[in-house]
């Protein structure tokens, strides 16, 4: 079944209006993630991913990630556009959080400027932009970022497989 866009009311994106490939964009949001009580990532210097039918996806420097909760995991993930990602367990407060986490070490050249960056699941820690509470995109495999400023349909819900 075709998708029928939600047209967005002002002050919103379309994710209709993305493009294929992907675009990349900096943002000067604040951009927090958190598990409880502990700060795991801020940042007001994220990139965002921008692909048609997805949410965006916020890639975090990794200087603005706390490095004593990462923990490198094997296995690995291709992405048509971006290249080989590689995921993170986080250890917050004597808990494990099982892929929690992916970066892109050696992007294509395209997506270059997000490499060594940090994307969560919002799903599985609370993300943040602009002090709005994220929703996660639909679906369990995706990790795309939705806000009230952005309207679907987004891929990874019931019947959108073949989109």
């Amino acid at each position: 079944m075709k998708p029928i866009p939600i047209e967005p009311e002002p002050g919103q994106e379309s994710v209709w209006d993305y493009p294929r490939p992907p675009r990349v964009e900096q943002s000067d949001r604040h951009v927090v993630v958190r598990f409880g009580d502990k700060v795991v990532a801020e940042t007001k210097h994220a990139i965002r991913v921008l692909e048609t039918s997805h949410p965006p996806s916020y890639y975090i420097p990794p200087g603005d990630v706390q490095a004593a909760l990462q923990r490198a995991i094997p296995g690995s993930t291709l992405c048509e556009w971006k290249g080989q990602a590689s995921y993170f367990d986080l250890l917050v407060s004597g808990e494990l959080l099982s892929r929690v986490a992916w970066t892109y070490q050696n992007p294509s050249p395209t997506f270059k400027v997000i490499a060594g960056y940090l994307a969560f699941y919002p799903g599985k820690v609370e993300c943040y932009v602009a002090g709005e509470r994220v929703q996660p995109q639909p679906g369990g495999f995706y990790g795309g970022w939705i806000t009230s400023d952005v309207v679907g349909p987004f891929k990874g819900e019931p019947g959108t497989h073949s989109w």
